[in-house]
Formats: C-alpha cells, sequence, structure tokens
C-alpha cells in the first residue's frame, strides 16, 4: 500500500519550458544587481561564502558574480547558486513578474490525493526554498498546504540511491510504501534501486516501449 508520494517538479508537475523559458532567465538577468544590493545581509552573505568554498577560490564579489553566472549558464547543480535563484524569484514572484506553472491535472491530482490522507513530499534539484514559492505562488493559488514536505540536493544528488535511502529513513516509512514521479530515467533508477516504487511521467516526450519503469503521460492515468 502506498502511504506517500514523493514527485519532482520540472517536466513532472510543471512544464519543463517555465523554468527554462521564465525562471532562468529572470534569475540570470537579475542576478548582478541582487548580490550587489543584498551582499550584506546574513542571509546572503552565508550563500557567498559557501559558493566561494564550492570554487575553492576566496574572490571579491565581482569576480563572484561572474561565477555565479558561469554556473547558471553551465546549469550547475549547485547549491548556493540553487539558494540565490530561490531569494531572486522571490522578490518577481512578489511583485507578480510571474506565477508558478503547475499543470491543472496536477493540482488536482495532488488535491485528491491529499484528502485520500496521502503525504506528499516535493524532491527536487531547485532549492526547498524555490519550491515553496512555485507552489505558493502557483497558476492555481497557494498549493503548500498539499504538501507534508521538501527536499533538494542538500540531501544528495538524484541520480543517487543514497538520496532516496534518506529521503525514506526521514519520512520513517518503509521505500516499497513510497511512490516517486519523475521524467528522468536516472532518478527514477536511483529511486527503484532504494526500493521505491516508480512512475514516468513522459509529458513532453515520446513514452520508451523498453523502459524498465510504468510510464503515464498526466497525472490522470496514475493509478496504485
Amino acid at each position: 500500500m502506498i502511504k506517500a508520494i514523493v514527485t519532482d517538479i520540472e517536466g513532472t508537475t510543471s512544464s519543463l519550458s517555465f523554468v527554462k523559458d521564465v525562471l532562468f532567465p529572470y534569475a540570470r538577468a537579475h542576478l548582478a544587481a541582487f548580490v550587489r544590493d543584498h551582499a550584506g545581509t546574513p542571509e546572503v552573505a552565508v550563500l557567498l561564502d559557501d559558493a566561494r568554498k564550492e570554487a575553492g577560490k576566496n574572490m571579491a564579489l565581482e569576480p563572484l558574480i561572474d561565477q555565479f553566472i558561469q554556473w547558471l549558464d553551465e546549469d550547475k547543480k549547485v547549491t548556493p547558486l540553487k539558494s540565490l535563484q530561490g531569494l531572486i524569484w522571490e522578490a518577481g514572484y512578489r511583485q507578480g513578474d510571474f506565477t508558478g506553472h503547475v499543470y491543472a491535472d496536477a493540482a488536482e491530482k495532488l488535491k485528491a490525493w491529499k484528502e485520500q490522507g496521502l503525504d506528499l513530499y516535493i524532491y527536487s534539484s531547485g532549492s526547498v526554498y524555490a519550491q515553496k514559492l512555485l507552489f505558493g505562488h502557483s497558476d492555481h493559488g497557494d498549493l503548500t498546504p498539499l504538501f507534508s514536505g521538501y527536499f533538494d540536493t542538500h540531501i544528495g544528488g538524484k541520480r543517487e540511491k543514497a538520496s532516496y535511502d534518506k529521503i525514506a529513513e526521514q519520512l520513517a516509512i518503509a521505500p516499497e510504501q513510497i511512490l516517486f514521479l519523475s521524467d528522468i530515467k536516472e532518478e527514477l533508477d536511483a529511486a527503484k534501486a532504494a526500493g521505491f516504487n516508480t512512475l514516468w511521467l513522459t509529458r513532453e516526450q515520446s513514452p520508451d516501449p523498453a523502459a524498465e519503469h510504468p510510464q503515464v503521460s498526466s497525472f490522470d492515468q496514475i493509478r496504485f
């Protein structure tokens, strides 16, 4: 029996194009000014120190901004960058520059699962802060009350079995009672290796008949 559902965001609950065409360009366009304006705040200062450690260099502010932009352009899954992006996106959400894209079928099914008593969790490479912003300012209103918790790269990479072992341990739920949803085969492979049930969302790609994971094109097709 499934007791909990852990879902990815990009390509699963939300369009890949929203992140690629809206969020990433917005963060890139506003990153330099944001860092210069907020470098003295404790929240951003910690991220700058973490970024210096990640880069292995004690860089001044302007070279550090260049490093952030390089990481962004290379789509590096660097934790201080992800956290900084979250702060920039918060300003965009609050100013009404955009809302968080969530597929209608995902929003409705998540609400139904919550009403059925299932515990819902997010696991994304984007920071927990960014996850809460997206669902808190979604096209369908504030969806954050649906979720019991959030995971990001602080717990480990999404293609690593150990990350899913840690999630199951933190949830105190047997892996075979957890369903993981994603559009990325390698993430599903890692979750399956940890004993999770898996479902492959093929929203924006063609189904693979040889896939080792059950495939669906929308949340409406999910049965368990």
